[in-house]
Parts: structure tokens; C-alpha cells; sequence
């Protein structure tokens, strides 16, 4: 078997190790995504992410069960609904993803989306707090939350999320929600790293900076995305795809290829605005 693959951490605000990088698992399901996430905890992805409306919690228990590695090393991630929204609703859920994840804690459990027009996001919080209390879930954070609704948190709990899952991407940098984060000790995570579905990987700038390292674009997209400090999530069911994602841990860019890749921002892709955007 190819040896793992070594992904760094980093640590948390709430003192937790968390990957730099990981893997979705949107859309893996069945037997044939329990193999594929099987095939990735061997290739060396430790985080795993999830979500209610992925409908696979269990398929992701089953992988981790099926891997024989280490529950220690692993970092389980789910997310609650937005119909699940609410102080009471938000406990249920935890307890429902553990009974359909067949573990004994869910290792983060993020807010899937604000709804602000539901405007249940703090009851939501509450309850991820008493279910971390509880010893139920080791990490709490959010998804899509603006710099507004992460501020609301914390001023009306007292408790600051570990993480923000965001759209992020070349396209799509987030850099004044980036700054935010790290003023306040928020680990930034990228949903769609590659923009899926756009010519990202046929930029000029990110083949140039590909060729000048000797790796693939997706490779320097996804070191981009390191370099910034954001945990990159890309989804693969393949296993040669997957480690190809995960390899981007023996090479640096320079601070102009950074500035490069960032320079093709041009905004997000799918008009997902947490304003208005909403998911139940």
C-alpha cells in the first residue's frame, strides 16, 4: 500500500487540532462512498465533511469504522439543517447525526446556513453549546456566516466560533472576511476550493505557477489556498484524485504567486449570499 500522506494541523480557538486540509464527501454515497472515503482516510485525509442534507452521515461512520484507523485521528464533521434550526431542534439534530454516524461525538458541528429571515441562528448556537457542554460534539463553528452574524454570536453568547466553512476560491478570496477570521481567531474553511465547474484551472496564472513547481494546477490552487490559511475541502471519489489533492504539503509559493492567483478574483460564483441565500 502507498504510504499516507502526513496533512498538517493547526489548533483551534478551542485549543483543538483541526487538517489544513480535508475532504467533502457531498454526494458520496452509498457503497460506493463508503469506499471512496475509506480509500481517502488511507491515503491520509483525516477530516472528514459532512452534513445533514448530504444525507450520508452514515456512510461516513461506516468509512471511518471500515478504515481501522485511529477515532482519535479523525476529524468528523457534520452540519445542522436549516429546518433544524432553533435551541431544542439543534440539540435533537446533534443527537440524530450521532445516531446516524454510529459514533460517540461528533468532532465539529457547524450552522449549515444562517437564514437570516428565519433569524433562529443564535437559538441554533445556544444549543451547539450545550451539546459541547454535554460532551456530545468536541468543536462548534458555522457555515456561510458574514462578519455581521459572527459578530451577533458573540456578543449575545459569549462563545466565538472555531470555524467558518465559506464559498472561497481564486475567484472568490474572501479577503475582508479572511481578516476577520484571523483577528478573532476563526479558522477560515473553503467549500468549492477549485470553483467547481468554471476554467479556473485553465488560468494562465495558475498553469504558470503550476509548471514553475512542477505540479498540477489543481495542486497550486489548492497550496493557495494553505498559504492563505484557509482549510481547503475538495471532493473526490477517486483515489488517485485524492491524492493528488492532498499532496500539497512539500512545496511553497512565493508571495507574488499568492498575489497572482488572487489577483483573478472576480466574486462569488453561485450567488449564494448568506443575506439571502438560504437552505432548510
Amino acid at each position: 500500500m502507498t504510504d499516507a500522506l502526513q496533512i498538517p494541523t493547526v489548533t483551534l480557538n478551542d485549543d483543538t487540532a483541526f487538517p489544513e486540509l480535508g475532504l467533502g464527501t457531498y454526494e458520496l454515497r452509498g457503497e460506493e462512498g463508503v469506499s471512496a472515503i475509506v480509500e481517502a482516510i488511507r491515503t491520509g485525509y483525516t477530516l472528514l465533511d459532512s452534513a445533514v442534507n448530504y444525507e450520508n452521515e452514515r456512510e461516513v461512520g461506516e468509512a471511518v469504522r471500515r478504515s481501522g484507523a485511529d477515532r482519535d485521528s479523525l476529524v468528523v464533521t457534520t452540519k445542522i439543517p436549516g429546518r433544524e434550526h432553533g435551541y431544542d431542534e439543534a440539540i435533537r439534530s446533534g443527537r440524530d447525526s450521532l445516531e446516524r454516524l454510529g459514533l460517540d461525538r461528533i468532532d465539529v458541528q457547524l450552522i449549515h446556513w444562517p437564514n437570516p429571515s428565519v433569524d433562529k441562528f443564535v437559538q441554533t448556537w445556544r444549543g451547539m453549546i450545550e451539546l459541547r457542554d454535554q460532551g456530545l460534539v468536541r468543536t462548534i463553528g458555522v457555515s456561510n456566516f458574514t462578519e455581521a452574524m459572527l459578530t451577533r454570536l458573540a456578543d449575545e453568547t459569549g462563545v466565538i466560533p472555531a470555524i467558518n466553512q465559506v464559498e472561497l476560491h481564486p475567484y472568490f478570496p474572501q479577503t475582508a472576511l479572511r481578516a476577520f477570521h484571523d483577528e478573532h481567531g476563526i479558522r477560515t474553511e473553503s467549500w468549492s476550493p477549485l470553483a467547481k465547474r468554471s476554467e479556473l484551472l485553465e488560468e494562465q496564472v495558475v498553469r504558470d505557477v503550476a509548471a514553475a513547481h512542477g505540479v498540477t494546477p489543481t495542486q497550486a490552487v489548492l497550496r493557495w489556498h494553505v498559504q492563505i490559511g484557509s482549510t481547503p475541502i475538495p471532493k473526490s471519489a477517486d483515489p488517485a484524485r485524492q491524492r493528488e489533492n492532498a499532496d500539497v504539503f512539500g512545496f511553497e509559493l512565493s508571495a507574488d504567486e499568492v498575489a497572482a492567483i488572487s489577483g483573478l478574483e472576480r466574486g462569488r460564483l453561485w450567488g449564494a449570499d448568506p443575506d439571502t441565500h438560504e437552505e432548510m
